[in-house]
């Protein structure tokens, strides 16, 4: 995911390119995310989620924040931002970015929602409000805003018009269009998680395996199901998969991390994340409780 518009100078293959990701067919940002909310006995929050970035662009991958045990995700080492982070007191903030044809100019960065709400006192609902009177600053964006503790969960868009809605029990997926759009990947990652949580049952989740099964899947669309109007067949289809591996004239580009963050009933959180470091697969869990006030 593009967490915003940027020009930066980078060394690809030995020769320095400026890039603009503004108003570009290389505008990529094929993240996709499931997640079951309040519809399970044991687990009443879990999220599997890839982050699909140009592999040049730093990040840092899952961890505390600033050594405290404030804020816990991933970071953009370019705008600061996170797409998933989490905190001790019951909150959780996920974003996608919304595919549209053009861009505004100097947006704001949408990868700073997250991070504002999870270092704000307000719940849900309240943020979102205070988003809704900005969003026309942001490029498009879909934002959830979890508060474990009193069981909310808000999903806050900009395209194609500002609103914000409660999340009703049950699992769903995002991708970059609104909440539950059946994009062909979208649906080929429903039906996949749905099978594995009957097969599962009420029964002890394996994240690993999840993560393993569901998001490393490179099944394309077929081509009259491809997405119509943004970008040619040709960059459409390999950008089809839930799991991504692309060279673009602009340099690699792909799923750079996959994430799971599960939830217990006795509201002990497991966030575990395997990111690509160097062209090599890395791994962190990290384990917490949450603390209500």
């Amino acid at each position: 995911m593009v967490n915003e518009d940027y020009n930066v100078n980078l060394d690809l293959n030995s020769h320095v390119k400026t890039y603009k990701l503004k108003v570009s067919i290389y505008q990529s940002d094929m993240c996709i995310t499931v997640f079951m909310w309040q519809s399970h006995p044991k687990y009443p929050f879990l999220l599997l989620l890839n982050r699909d970035e140009f592999h040049s662009r730093p990040t840092d991958p899952l961890a505390w924040w600033g050594g405290a045990e404030t804020i816990l995700g991933g970071r953009d080492g370019l705008c600061g931002g996170t797409w998933l982070a989490s905190t001790k007191d019951g909150k959780v903030a996920f974003l996608t970015n919304f595919r549209e044809v053009q861009d505004i100019p100097q947006p704001n960065t949408r990868g700073d929602l997250p991070l504002r709400f999870l270092q704000s006192n307000k719940s849900p609902q309240e943020f979102a409000e205070e988003v809704l009177k900005e969003a026309h600053l942001y490029n498009g964006f879909n934002l959830v805003l979890v508060d474990i503790c009193t069981s909310t969960m808000v999903y806050v868009f900009n395209r194609p018009k500002s609103g914000y809605l409660s999340v009703t029990p049950g699992i769903h997926v995002l991708t970059n269009a609104s909440l539950d759009t059946p994009w062909p990947k979208a649906e080929r990652l429903r039906h996949s998680f749905k099978e594995l949580i009957d097969e599962y049952g009420e029964g002890e989740f394996p994240i690993k395996e999840m993560v393993e099964k569901l998001m490393t899947n490179t099944i394309k669309d077929d081509e009259q199901c491809l997405l119509p109007g943004i970008r040619p067949p040709e960059l459409e289809f390999p950008l089809s998969s839930i799991f991504v591996d692309i060279q673009l004239p602009l340099g690699a580009y792909g799923t750079r991390s996959s994430s799971a963050l599960f939830v217990t009933s006795n509201k002990e959180v497991t966030f575990y994340e395997k990111h690509l470091d160097q062209k090599q697969w890395k791994e962190n869990t990290v384990t917490y409780q949450i603390s209500e006030t």
